[in-house]
């Protein structure tokens, strides 16, 4: 059996390597949320100058989608304080993510379809990685103890090598050293709206079934 890869290890190393440097490298950082970021931004911001990419086509409805963009820009000024971390936002284009969820409206939440989200949310990243000319891009994603770490950093990867002149991928996994732990101290530390559901139509969907099931659970 191949043995996983342990990534936290890999970007500590990483991270090693970048900080003999005598300038921090750019990254851009794709964001999901403001809580998943901002463990992220804390570990990150003294290694690296940060873009915060804010592309989630699957968030819905509209108004949940501004609201967390909002949210992504406050923790930026709050925690950040401008300097090296700066905001972009990419195109909120939610009929591109229906798309390419065709015929997988019925997966549950964490399989196939939210595979094919991962990578079109990644490969606009890496587009956007080009524009900013920043060296690496990476995602906040692997923070959530819900979300596929190996394959997300598989996708990273592969979408990386595609293109080798191109930004690398840094590999993570944002949870471990206490990251998720941290993600939510420091949601109530600045008063972050943390939602109940991944941010598309079908895993809102799960999210009322479960809450459903609870209540009728206690009578």
């Amino acid at each position: 059996m191949e043995q996983k890869r342990n990534y936290q290890k890999e970007l500590d190393l990483i991270l090693k390597k970048l900080d003999a440097r005598e300038e921090r490298p750019h990254l851009l950082l794709h964001s999901c949320c403001a809580p998943c970021s901002s463990h992220c931004l804390e570990y990150l911001m003294e290694h690296f100058e940060i873009t915060v990419f804010y592309y989630n086509p699957n968030i819905a409805p509209q108004s949940e989608y501004r609201h967390r963009v909002e949210e992504q820009q406050r923790l930026i000024r709050e925690l950040c304080g401008g300097g090296n971390v700066h905001f972009l936002e990419g195109k909120y284009d939610p009929e591109r993510f229906y798309e390419m969820a065709k015929g997988l409206e019925q997966i549950p939440e964490g399989g196939e379809r939210c595979f094919r989200c991962f990578e079109l949310r990644l490969r606009e990243s890496m587009k956007a990685a080009e524009e900013v000319g920043a060296e690496f891009f990476t995602t906040t994603l692997t923070i959530s103890p819900l979300k596929n770490v190996q394959k997300l950093n598989e996708i990273g990867l592969r979408i990386a090598e595609e293109k080798p002149e191109g930004p690398a991928w840094l590999v993570s996994d944002f949870k471990k050293k206490n990251g998720y732990k941290r993600s939510i101290e420091l949601s109530a530390e600045y008063g972050l709206y943390r939602q109940n559901y991944c941010g598309c139509v079908f895993s809102k969907r799960e999210a009322e079934e479960r809450d459903r099931q609870k209540a009728e659970a206690k009578g």
